[in-house]
């Protein structure tokens, strides 16, 4: 079981230091809880002590009432209330770090496992199946393996090079039993992914010597604007100071979606009215980052794919002003294409390839399709890199794309079946 060890000892163990971080939450609780009981009872205590200390020293006649004096009548500021608060504050800030930690985790193996979900369910279901019914590797094994890779979504062209891929490996090792193949399956699906390059997890580029412009693409409805909010998030998080530009202004409701977004995670937004040229909105943006110092302009751009030479002419222009403003902008075009529309997408992206130089693919709603092999198909049929996933609808739901994490949140239930064995 070498590649599932190995996602094993990647993915699961991480699961276990989650639960550890999980533990360690319940402790701070815990221990909140037993030090909100111990000052209540400090509280309580001394103010009997107060009031035993009040009889002792009354008066033993009520007839001689003597008037405070000005010194008496000074009362000393209580200040327990601002320690409490303070406290509070300290716990609040210890409650937060442990989250923190904990989303940040299972961002990598929970988070994808979940995501998942409904696309696992479907393909291990049906491999499980398959693997039941047939008892030795044989070529109806391979076509029914076929059929259920494509109604993944995997793609015709991509499928028919894993199937001979599968049939090399498994002449290669001399495998008879069909258990063993669920592993090369998974195998073969990261080395399809990566292909000749890097098993790396692709990150954003850059510029290093000043603003970062990132043009975000995209027909409407797939999720371009949720996603540039959770990128401004995810990038303030990093510590970068962050621009967004509305230059979606002939969507409906495209601008103010925008300032929303920006006002829930504390980014300024440049806007102009609806229908403004959408080349000036990015020009304005450019300028205010500038001005602000800022790290990272977020482009949003219009998605109107029925008007398809206009939508094309106007992402033109805008490249060429993000260039005249900062040579060698921008330094990722990012195409944001919906999980849920399955083949229809890589259409998608070849139209919008014509336009701009696609750098990477920002692949949302996952965790709402079983159709999750679409990832494969875009990667290997259009040598375009998934940089980022949408895993959900958290602001922190927005992950870098991880193959081995994609393939692990596929195979989640085969590995722990395979323990078992």
């Amino acid at each position: 079981m070498g590649f599932f060890k190995k996602l094993k000892e990647k993915f699961v163990k991480e699961d276990e230091h989650v639960q550890e971080d999980s533990g360690k939450k319940e402790d701070v609780d815990n221990l909140e809880e037993d030090q909100t009981e111990e000052e209540d009872q400090d509280l309580s205590t001394s103010t009997e002590e107060e009031e035993v200390q009040e009889d002792v020293n009354e008066p033993a006649s009520e007839e001689v009432v003597e008037e405070p004096s000005k010194e008496e009548e000074v009362v000393e500021p209580d200040t327990t209330e601002y320690v409490q608060d303070e406290q509070e504050e300290e716990e609040v800030v210890v409650e937060e770090e442990v989250e923190e930690e904990v989303e940040e985790k299972e961002s990598i193996s929970t988070k994808f496992k979940k995501g998942l979900a409904k696309t696992r369910n479907s393909f291990a279901t049906k491999v499980n199946d398959l693997v039941a019914r047939y008892r030795t590797v044989d070529e109806d094994f391979f076509e029914e393996l076929e059929e259920i890779l494509i109604s993944a979504d995997v793609g015709v062209n991509t499928v028919m090079h894993l199937i001979d891929e599968l049939k090399m490996e498994v002449k290669r090792r001399n495998i008879k039993d069909t258990r063993e193949v669920r592993e090369v399956i998974s195998e073969k699906l990261v080395d399809i992914y990566y292909g000749d390059d890097d098993e790396e997890i692709e990150e954003i580029t850059f510029n290093q010597d000043g603003l970062t412009v990132l043009l975000f693409v995209g027909v409407n409805g797939v999720g371009k604007t949720t996603t540039i909010g959770k990128m401004a998030h995810r990038l303030k998080q990093q510590g970068k100071n962050v621009v967004m530009a509305a230059g979606d202004t002939f969507r409906a409701g495209a601008i103010e979606q925008l300032e929303v977004w920006g006002d829930r995670v504390g980014v300024p937004v440049i806007r102009h009215s609806e229908g403004s040229d959408p080349a000036a909105v990015i020009y304005d943006g450019i300028q205010s980052a500038k001005s602000k110092g800022a790290d990272v302009l977020l482009c949003d751009t219009a998605g109107r794919l029925q008007n398809k030479v206009n939508l094309m002419n106007e992402l033109s222009k805008v490249k060429r002003v993000i260039e005249r403003e900062i040579p060698g902008a921008p330094h990722e075009s990012l195409l944001v294409l919906d999980a849920t529309t399955g083949q229809n997408a890589l259409s998608q992206a070849k139209t919008f390839s014509e336009a701009t130089n696609v750098s990477g693919i920002v692949l949302t709603k996952l965790d709402g399709t079983a159709k999750g092999g679409i990832v494969m198909a875009i990667r290997n049929e259009l040598d375009i890199p998934v940089k980022f996933v949408g895993l959900g609808e958290k602001v922190t739901d927005l992950q870098s794309f991880d193959a081995h994490a994609f393939v692990y949140g596929l195979f989640a239930d085969m590995l722990e079946e395979s323990e078992q064995e």
